[in-house]
């Protein structure tokens, strides 16, 4: 068993027996591994976020949050095929790569035999023409996204006209292979897309932002058709471009 699936069917054993905690040197014999080699794995688990924790004294050892982690998903080979394929194709423009990583791995590393030489050889066929992408500026929109945080950024439009923006989040757009945040923009006072390639630098502010309804800022825009994918569904014309 390699490490990624070896760090997976120990997140796995931990929710097993949740919130009993599992002690190093039992994890130790199950996994075949000395109990140093466990201690790293923790160790790692740890630093990727995820919630184990450390229980001192007699009873004690490694405990898992259940409520806090995914149980096991059976898939389909199939199922798993297509959703390796899926985040093999996400490049660095698209927001929560980092996570559709980690995830693709996890998916990989939970599946044995033929179906996981099949998932592997699909996704190894996928290619993409990189895209111009700022690491930093994605980051930020996601957080501002995820704790609703007033975003400030600057930004160049179509026509090549750059500006500093105030904005409240209040989504993501996917159209024609282009993402979009959707925000209210204090400085025009309406809803505006900002295409997340043209945003030239971004940072979250402390302040919260005020709540907005999606649908609502996407009225007379060409986006108003706009749906929750369920399927990849194409979401049609991108929204209208900040002025």
């Amino acid at each position: 068993m390699n490490r990624t699936a070896r760090l997976y069917a120990l997140v796995e054993d931990l929710r097993a027996v949740a919130p009993r905690p599992l002690t190093v040197e039992a994890l130790a014999t199950r996994f075949e591994i000395s109990t140093r080699t466990v201690q790293r794995d923790l160790q790692t688990l740890l630093e990727t976020g995820v919630p184990v924790r450390s229980i001192p004294g007699r009873g004690g050892g490694w405990s898992i949050d259940p409520e806090m982690t995914l149980p096991p998903v059976r898939l389909t080979a199939d199922e798993a095929s297509a959703l390796i394929t899926a985040l093999a194709a996400a490049d660095a423009s698209t927001p929560y790569v980092g996570a559709a990583r980690t995830a693709a791995q996890k998916i990989a590393a939970s599946m044995t035999g033929p179906a996981s030489a099949a998932a592997q050889e699909l996704a190894a066929r996928i290619v993409a023409l990189p895209t111009r992408s700022d690491c930093e500026v994605r980051t930020a929109v996601e957080q501002a996204l995820a704790n609703n945080l007033v975003l400030r950024l600057s930004y160049t439009d179509a026509a090549g006209h750059e500006s500093d923006r105030v904005v409240e989040p209040a989504g993501l757009l996917t159209a024609d292979g282009r993402w979009y945040l959707i925000a209210w923009c204090r400085t025009r006072r309406a809803g505006r897309g900002f295409r997340l390639d043209r945003i030239a630098a971004a940072a979250p502010t402390s302040e919260q932002a005020q709540p907005h309804n999606l649908t609502e800022l996407l009225l007379g825009s060409v986006a108003v058709g706009a749906v929750r994918p369920t399927a990849l569904t194409s979401l049609g014309p991108p929204p209208r471009e900040s002025d």
